[in-house]
């Protein structure tokens, strides 16, 4: 009896590329996604050149001549004078001047927005500076030493993102208030900070860990001490992590608008509380609005463009990884 013969089946999984129809259908759908979620953005920006009567129309005008009152009146105070007086004043100096001439009135000084914008800019950028270097270092002994209680540690450090502002608004008021940190940049500076230091220690540990030990202990090897370890191989490694990180915590340092509102009222207020309070003659400047907005969104949006690589690989990978 001749022996029983085996037949060995190889099974090749094999990669099903998509069809050209559902690559169009996907396309299709980002594109849309895409218009639909700049919809806003248009709209805002288009608000900001429009005159305050066509800023209010209804229904709202899609054609309209376009105005730069709006950004003007961001920048300027007016008054409002008798026709005669403008008509003795001489030849307007400059167009925003011209155009409020229009309205019967004059450029009274400068409004507070430049300063606001300016505290925005000072606070957003100094508290993720300080927060990404914290977290850093924080990230680094996480992921290389053997810390007691670590992973106790760690999510007493992520539980404090889980309350909502307001639950601690009121005893950091208070606390403020004794320590004369209330209406200063460096008390918002340092709150912005310990609330992003959580965020910065759980991605960069991610980060942190996908870099192999062995590029450490090869340097130090060679002579190199622990410190300049993390300083000319971690730190080179880790600044995609570092940069993507950046962006997270500056967009909330940024946008943050409960803290602001109830710590700062004069010469430390950012920008997102002082843009709804510009008020134009009978209600709401919504042109001069816009126009604030549309100039709020500029430095982030140049950030985060600048780092838009480094953001996509901290969201899928270092942020996903323990």
């Amino acid at each position: 009896m001749s022996p029983a013969k085996t037949t060995t089946v190889n099974t090749a999984h094999s990669v099903v590329e998509p069809s050209s129809r559902s690559k169009r259908i996907a396309a299709t759908l980002v594109i849309v996604y895409a218009l639909v979620t700049m919809l806003p953005l248009v709209w805002i920006f288009l608000t900001s050149i429009k005159s305050p009567p066509d800023s209010i129309s209804y229904p709202p005008k899609i054609l309209f001549t376009p105005s730069i009152e709006g950004y003007c009146n961001l920048f300027t105070t007016r008054t409002r004078q008798t026709p005669e007086y403008i008509a003795s004043l001489p030849a307007p100096d400059g167009v925003c001047d011209a155009v409020t001439r229009q309205r019967n009135m004059v450029i009274a000084g400068p409004s507070n927005f430049l300063p606001r914008f300016t505290n925005s800019l000072i606070i957003a950028f100094g508290s993720t500076f300080l927060a990404v270097g914290l977290g850093t270092l924080a990230a680094y002994g996480f992921s290389r030493f053997k810390v007691p209680l670590a992973d106790d540690l760690l999510f007493f450090i992520l539980s404090t993102r889980m309350m909502p502002p307001i639950a601690v608004a009121i005893p950091i008021y208070l606390m403020y208030r004794q320590l004369g940190l209330s209406d200063t940049a460096l008390g918002m500076m340092l709150l912005y900070t310990a609330v992003n230091v959580s965020l910065a220690v759980w991605l960069l540990k991610g980060f942190i860990d996908e870099i192999p030990r062995e590029y450490e202990e090869a340097a130090m090897i060679d002579g190199y001490s622990r410190l300049q370890a993390f300083r000319k191989v971690v730190l080179p490694q880790a600044t995609t992590g570092i940069a993507a990180t950046a962006i997270f915590c500056l967009i909330f340092a940024w946008n943050e608008y409960a803290f602001a509102s109830l710590l700062t009222s004069g010469s430390a207020q950012t920008a997102p509380p002082f843009i709804p309070t510009i008020i134009g003659e009978g209600g709401q400047d919504w042109p001069a609005v816009a126009a604030g907005t549309t100039i709020f969104l500029v430095p982030i949006l140049v950030f985060t463009i600048l780092l838009r690589k480094q953001l996509l690989r901290g969201i899928t990978f270092g942020a996903v990884r323990k």
